[in-house]
């Protein structure tokens, strides 16, 4: 396989069939999981979240997944950006997130969906340049970016997956708004799929 790289007009990449795509095409889902508010931004950009009771206990995993089923096949994203777990958290919390994150792994494998995870710190990095901002930071920066605001959105669960779908079009050279470069530069840290970005953006052909 080679590539053939710098033949794209500014805000362009190429489909599997060679079509060019703009940043509006590419199809990114934000995911902010968790089991008590998952926070989700849709390819399209708009944003909700799926709130559990702990009463429903493990049923909490498939309701989530059941909602998120419908996004991916009605959505049909080419990259999904989701929130790592935290470094550092209790056994007794970390235990059914972390059923939360297999789920839907499990979901994105199915759909032949890529991912990549994001540390929290680095997507605060990314968004405010400030590796402990607050979820209120968090807001307010998209705010500032995009003039975006977000509804319902007490636990930030909602910016932080605006965020995430942001931080995936970065990667892919397809900017959603102006960043300082040196904010941007803070996703070099993660673990990008990088055979679709070949595929995707480079332009891979075989």
């Amino acid at each position: 396989m080679t590539t053939i790289p710098g033949l794209l007009a500014p805000g362009a990449a190429l489909d599997d069939r060679g079509r060019a795509h703009t940043p509006y095409e590419m199809r990114v889902i934000g995911l902010d999981l968790s089991i008590v508010s998952t926070g989700v931004c849709r390819p399209d950009g708009s944003t909700y979240r799926i709130r559990t009771r702990a009463k429903d206990g493990p049923r909490r995993l498939t309701y989530i997944r059941d909602l998120l089923t419908v996004d991916v096949a009605e959505q049909r994203p080419h990259l999904a950006v989701i929130e790592d777990l935290p470094t550092r958290m209790h056994a007794r919390s970390l235990k059914p997130v972390a059923a939360l994150h297999g789920v839907v792994q499990a979901l994105l494998v199915d759909a032949d969906v890529p991912w990549a995870y994001v540390p929290p710190a680095t997507l605060k990095k990314y968004a405010c340049d400030n590796g402990n901002a607050t979820k209120g930071d968090m807001q307010a920066a998209a705010f500032l970016a995009d003039g975006r605001e977000f509804v319902d959105d007490d636990k930030g669960d909602q910016a932080d997956a605006w965020w995430l779908r942001a931080a995936g079009h970065d990667w892919l050279g397809l900017p959603l708004f102006s960043m300082p470069e040196a904010q941007r530069d803070r996703l070099s840290k993660v673990d990008w799929p990088d055979a679709y970005r070949q595929r995707y953006v480079l332009g891979a052909a075989s």
